[in-house]
C-alpha cells in the first residue's frame, strides 16, 4: 500500500509542477501581450474594430477662356459589399441580381460576395439611375459611396486637348493628365467603430474628414474658335479623304493656343471604344496590341507627330537671311530651273518653266527653291542653324501636354552643302505642328518667341485665382524691323503669290503654302504628300496665326489648293468673332462694286479650253504645276477657288495642269 501511495503522490506532484510551469508561462505570455507587445495588439484590435471608408474628392471643372464648361464631374457611386452581412442562402440570388443590373459576370460577383474579407469593391463609377434600382432591391450588405464620373458635355470636342480620366478618376491624357495634381484634390475619410459583424458600435467616436475638392482649370482655348477650327477641319477631311487634318490657332503676342483641332479624333466619354477599322480583328489581338492601337488613337498629332514642312519652312530661311543682312527685299535672283550643289542638281518645283529673273519678294511669292538655296548658302550653316535652333526647332516647346516630340534637326557636323540646300526649302528636317506655328508667330510678333500656353489659371470653387500661368517670352530671335519686313513679304505671298487661296478682302492676310512629299524609312514615298499652309491676320497687327496640315490627301495634294481654303475659313470666322473690322483697299472697294462671277468648273478640261472659259467668265488665271511642264492639251487637275464659288470680276483662278508625258 505504501508503494501505491508513493506513486500517487508522485503523479500529483508532477501534475502540480506541470500546471505551475504552464501557469507561469501563461503569465509571461500575458505580460508580453499586455506590456511588451501591447501597442502592436492594440493596433490589430483597432483595425478589427475600425472601418475606414475613403470619401472621394470632387475633380475640378475645366473651362475655356470665357468660362464655358468643357469637362465636369457628374454624380456617380462606388458600390461595396460586406460579405459577412449576406446570408449564405441569399448569395446566389444576390450575385444574379447584381449581374443583371450592373452587367457584370455572375461568377466574379459570387466570389466577391463569398470572400473572407470585411468589404469588397463591386464596381466604380455607377450612375445615379442604376444605384436607385439597386436601393429599391434592398440588398443587405451593399454599401453606396458617393463618387463622381468625368463627363465631357460635347463628347469629342477638343478631345486631344482635354484628354480623359481612367476608372479611378485620374487624368490619363491631355490637360487631364498634365494638371492631375491640381484637378484631383485630396480624398476624405469616414472612420467609425464596428463590431465583429461590421455594425457600428453605439456611442462610439465617429470621425469624418471632409475631402478637399480639386481646383478648376481655365484654358486658353476659346470654345467658339475651336468650333470654327473643328468645322473647317472636318469639312476638309471629308473633301480631301486625307489620313488626318490638323489645325492650330494661336495668338502670336501671348503664345495662347486658341484652338487645336484634329480629325479624326475620339470620344472623351468613351476613349476605349474599339476603333472601327479594327473591329474584326480586335478579339484576336493581344492585350499589348490592343493597348497600342488605342494609344495610337489618343496620340496628339499636333505635338507628337513630326513631318517635313516643305515650303512653309522658307519663312525661317527668309527671316534669317533678312536679319543677317545677306539678302534685301529688292535683291535680284535668277532661276534657271535648277541649281548644282556639290555635284547634285537640285530642281525648282517649276523646272520646266523657270522663274528667270526675280526679286527676293517675288522669289517668296513664287516659292522658288533656288532663291532660298542661295540665301542659305550666303548665311552659311553656322548662322542658318543658329536661327533654326533659335526659333525652337529640335527642342520641345514645353506646351503643357503629354508626349511632345522634338523633331529632327541635324547635328551641325553632319550638315554638308546638299543638306544645307535641302534644309533651305524645308527638306531633310522634321518639325511638329506646334513648333512651326510657334516659330512663325515669333516671326510676325516683332521677333519674340513665346512659349505656347494652353492653360491660363487655376481657380478654387469660389472663383479665386490660386495660380496664374502668365505668358512666357523665351527670347527675341529677330529684330522688330525684320519682323515688319517679313509681315509685308508674306502678305504679298497671299495677295499675289501661291497663297492666293487664303486671300480675304478687307483683311490683310499673310502666309506661306507648303507641299512636301512624305519620307518613310529614309526614302520619299511616291503618292504620299503633306499639304500645308501657315497664315496670319491682320498682317499689320496680327491677332491670330493659323496652321493647317493635311496628311496624305487623296486627289489634289497642293497646299495652295486644299490647305488655304481651310485656313481662310478659320481666319475669316475668327476675325469676325473677335470683332476685327474689315478695312478695304481702294482696289477692293472697287471690286465690291462690281458684279459677282460664278467660278466655272475647269477640272478635267484641256488647258487651252480652260483658259478660254475663264477668260469668257471675266476671270484671270495663273498656271502652277509642281511636277513638270504641261502642254495646251494637258488636262487641268485642280483649281482654286473651286467651281460654283462666287468671286469678283477679274479675280485670279489658280489652275494646276497635268505635265506632259
Amino acid at each position: 500500500m505504501a508503494g501505491v501511495a508513493k506513486k500517487v503522490r508522485g503523479r500529483v506532484l508532477f501534475l502540480l509542477s506541470g500546471f505551475t510551469i504552464l501557469f507561469l508561462l501563461l503569465i509571461v505570455r500575458l505580460f508580453y501581450i499586455q506590456v511588451i507587445d501591447s501597442a502592436e495588439y492594440q493596433q490589430k484590435a483597432m483595425e478589427q474594430w475600425t472601418r475606414d471608408v475613403p470619401v472621394p474628392s470632387k475633380r475640378g471643372v475645366i473651362y475655356d477662356r470665357n468660362g464655358k464648361e468643357l469637362a465636369t464631374s457628374a454624380p456617380a457611386y462606388e458600390i461595396y459589399v460586406r460579405p459577412v452581412e449576406v446570408k449564405d442562402i441569399d448569395k446566389e440570388n444576390v450575385a444574379q441580381t447584381l449581374s443583371e443590373i450592373l452587367q457584370m459576370d455572375k461568377a466574379d460577383l459570387l466570389m466577391k460576395i463569398s470572400a473572407k474579407k470585411d468589404t469588397q469593391i463591386i464596381k466604380k463609377k455607377v450612375d445615379s439611375d442604376t444605384v436607385k434600382i439597386l436601393r429599391e432591391k434592398n440588398i443587405k450588405g451593399l454599401i453606396f459611396v458617393d463618387d463622381s464620373k468625368r463627363f465631357y458635355p460635347q463628347s469629342n470636342f477638343a478631345s486631344y486637348i482635354l484628354g480623359f480620366t481612367n476608372y479611378d478618376n485620374q487624368g490619363s491624357d491631355g490637360v487631364e493628365a498634365t494638371f492631375e495634381k491640381y484637378l484631383n484634390g485630396f480624398p476624405g475619410r469616414d472612420i467609425k467603430m464596428t463590431d465583429a459583424q461590421g455594425r457600428e458600435l453605439p456611442g462610439s467616436d465617429r470621425k469624418y474628414y471632409e475631402p478637399e475638392d480639386g481646383l478648376n482649370l481655365i484654358l486658353t482655348i476659346d470654345e467658339v474658335i475651336q468650333h470654327f477650327a473643328e468645322k473647317a477641319v472636318e469639312s476638309s477631311l471629308i473633301e480631301t479623304k486625307a489620313k488626318r487634318v490638323t489645325a492650330i490657332v494661336m495668338e502670336p503676342k501671348t503664345g495662347d493656343v486658341l484652338a487645336m483641332a484634329i480629325k479624326p479624333d475620339y470620344d472623351n466619354n468613351n476613349p476605349r471604344k474599339i476603333p472601327e477599322d479594327l473591329l474584326d480583328q480586335w478579339s484576336s489581338m493581344s492585350s499589348t496590341e490592343q493597348y497600342n492601337a488605342l494609344y495610337k488613337t489618343w496620340r496628339n498629332p499636333a505635338i507628337s507627330d513630326t513631318y517635313e514642312p516643305g515650303s512653309t519652312f522658307k519663312t525661317i530661311t527668309s527671316a534669317a537671311g533678312l536679319e543677317e543682312g545677306v539678302v534685301k527685299p529688292e535683291d535680284t535672283f535668277y532661276c534657271s530651273g535648277s541649281v548644282l550643289v556639290a555635284g547634285r542638281r537640285l530642281k525648282c518645283w517649276r523646272s520646266y518653266n523657270p522663274h528667270g529673273s526675280q526679286t527676293f519678294v517675288q522669289g517668296v511669292q513664287n516659292s522658288c527653291n533656288p532663291v532660298f538655296i542661295e540665301v542659305a548658302q550666303r548665311l552659311g550653316k553656322e548662322k542658318f542653324y543658329k536661327y533654326i535652333q533659335g526659333f525652337g526647332f529640335g527642342s520641345p516647346t514645353n506646351i503643357k501636354l503629354m508626349g511632345e516630340a522634338s523633331g529632327i534637326v541635324r547635328n551641325l557636323n553632319a550638315v554638308g552643302p546638299v543638306e544645307l540646300a535641302n534644309n533651305a526649302f524645308g527638306q531633310g528636317i522634321t518639325v511638329t505642328p506646334i513648333q512651326l506655328v510657334t516659330a512663325v508667330s515669333a516671326i510676325i510678333n516683332d521677333g519674340y518667341l513665346m512659349e505656347p500656353r494652353i492653360a491660363k489659371k487655376l481657380v478654387d470653387s469660389e472663383g479665386k485665382t490660386v495660380y496664374d500661368f502668365q505668358p512666357r517670352e523665351v527670347r527675341q530671335v529677330i529684330s522688330k524691323g525684320t519682323s515688319a519686313t517679313m509681315r509685308k513679304i508674306l502678305e504679298s505671298a497671299v495677295a499675289e503669290g501661291s497663297g492666293r487661296g487664303a486671300y480675304l478682302p478687307g483683311y490683310k492676310v499673310g502666309g506661306k503654302t507648303g507641299t512636301a512629299q512624305k519620307a518613310e524609312n529614309g526614302r520619299y514615298v511616291p503618292g504620299k504628300y503633306v499639304a500645308s499652309f501657315i497664315g496670319f491676320a491682320p498682317a499689320n497687327d496680327p491677332r491670330v496665326t493659323v496652321l493647317v496640315v493635311i496628311d496624305e490627301p487623296s486627289g489634289s495634294y497642293y497646299g495652295g489648293v486644299i490647305a488655304t481654303p481651310v485656313a481662310k475659313s478659320i481666319i475669316s470666322d475668327t476675325l469676325r468673332y473677335l470683332d476685327v473690322k474689315p478695312q478695304y483697299t481702294e482696289e477692293e472697294a472697287k471690286q465690291l462694286m462690281k458684279g459677282k462671277v460664278v467660278v466655272p468648273e475647269v477640272r478635267n478640261m484641256k488647258l487651252k479650253e480652260a483658259k478660254k472659259l475663264l477668260s469668257e467668265s471675266k476671270l484671270k488665271y495663273r498656271l502652277e504645276e509642281e511636277q513638270g511642264e504641261p502642254t495646251e492639251d494637258s488636262l487641268v487637275l485642280d483649281q482654286t477657288p473651286r467651281a460654283s464659288a462666287k468671286v469678283d470680276e477679274g479675280s485670279v483662278i489658280i489652275i494646276y495642269a497635268k505635265p506632259k508625258e
